[in-house]
């Protein structure tokens, strides 16, 4: 038997209180559901959308039940929440996508060992224990390569890329006596993203294959439908798949990959939620990823994927506030009526910070990288 469908009218508990819990919040109130907003955080993204928002530790776990009564599901909107947050949670009710999909992607190690155990391609790698770890690794994967730290990074946080030897040293004490791996550079043609939901029943629904560059570690422009080949696109479904069936997933995972350039597919990473990749699927698809997230973890049927159009959405950091003067020109960037804005409710604009994005629809996926990439440099014009 099935467990039971969480109908529209229930409370829907969320662990963090960023953007992507503020465009959750958002589908889920569209659809009927009340939200609780629980993290360490005021006045924050989700929480300002959010029915409750709870600020308290995630090392609280009292709260952290306490809450857990309050609402009939959780799920989180980032992976960095502590695993026993979850577990104390799911003591009270269900907690989607479960505790082992948490516990596995938010530890790097974890994650290349889960996949590469269970027979997905990676990218070679070594765990980095000592500075003698990193020598050997160093040794037998060639530089240039990335140490990174094991636990809590994203946007290139806890990242460090080696070009010589002469780095070993200072490379592996930064790294602060936190477990590390290190992984070999690969000489890759663009990369690729799989958002794709998976229901109580099985049932799997992947959003398009997006195609994502980066500036600075941190995603840039998003295109829709990537420009790689029919066949390398259901490869990269399949493999995704694959993924969300070995985690038995109930919700959302993206899988972030690499296509070298001999065509193949290389996992990158996995994120276990929404993803930024993803928010073009607010304009761009029939159901959004937050709502397609709300679904799966209510066990509705999953709704329909189809992209509308080409689409483009390009990443607002705090940067365009800071080259603006302090207020970026909207009516300028929405001169152009396909453009659609985004802002995410953050009041302290800072280098490298979202902000919140644009989107571009157009004829052809070019058009709409054109299209909001003008929309954004008019916005400090």
């Amino acid at each position: 038997m099935l467990p039971r469908t969480i109908l529209p009218g229930a409370i829907i508990g969320v662990l963090g209180s960023g953007q992507l819990g503020r465009m959750f919040s958002l589908a889920a109130r569209q659809l009927g559901y009340r939200v609780h907003i629980y993290s360490p955080d005021s006045d924050s993204p989700a929480g300002q959308i959010g029915d409750v928002e709870i600020v308290a530790p995630y090392e609280d776990l009292d709260r952290v039940r306490a809450f857990a009564q309050s609402v009939d599901v959780v799920t989180f909107e980032f992976e960095n929440v502590p695993s026993a947050t979850s577990a104390a949670a799911a003591e009270i009710v269900p907690v989607r996508p479960d505790g082992l999909v948490l516990h596995t992607t938010q530890h790097r190690l974890r994650e290349k060992q889960y996949l590469s155990n269970h027979g997905f391609p990676v990218t070679p790698f070594r765990r980095i224990t000592s500075q003698t770890d990193l020598q050997s690794a160093v040794s037998e994967l060639g530089l240039p390569a990335i140490l990174k730290t094991a636990s809590f990074g994203y946007d290139g946080k806890g990242q460090q890329r080696l070009v010589s030897a002469d780095q070993l040293s200072t490379a592996f004490a930064q790294l602060r006596g936190v477990e590390g791996i290190l992984e070999a550079c690969v000489d890759f043609d663009r990369e690729i993203s799989v958002v794709a939901a998976r229901g109580l029943d099985g049932a799997f629904e992947p959003f398009p294959v997006f195609e994502n560059t980066h500036a600075h570690h941190i995603l840039d422009v998003t295109i829709a439908p990537a420009g790689i080949s029919d066949r390398l696109a259901r490869d990269a479904v399949d493999l995704a798949r694959g993924v969300l069936d070995a985690l038995q997933v109930v919700g959302l995972l993206t899988v972030e990959l690499f296509v070298t350039r001999k065509g193949t597919l290389l996992v990158n990473e996995l994120a276990p939620r929404t993803h930024n990749s993803g928010h073009l699927t607010i304009d761009a698809c029939v159901t959004s990823q937050f709502e397609q997230q709300l679904r799966a973890v209510c066990g509705l049927p999953l709704g329909a994927t189809t992209l509308r159009a080409p689409t483009a959405m390009a990443n607002l950091l705090g940067d365009v506030w800071l080259a603006s003067g302090g207020t970026p020109n909207w009516t300028a960037a929405l001169s152009d009526s396909s453009i659609k804005l985004h802002l995410y409710g953050k009041s302290v604009p800072r280098a490298g910070r979202k902000m919140g994005h644009l989107t571009a629809t157009a004829a052809t996926p070019a058009l709409a990288v054109q299209a909001v990439r003008a929309a954004r440099d008019r916005l400090v014009n």
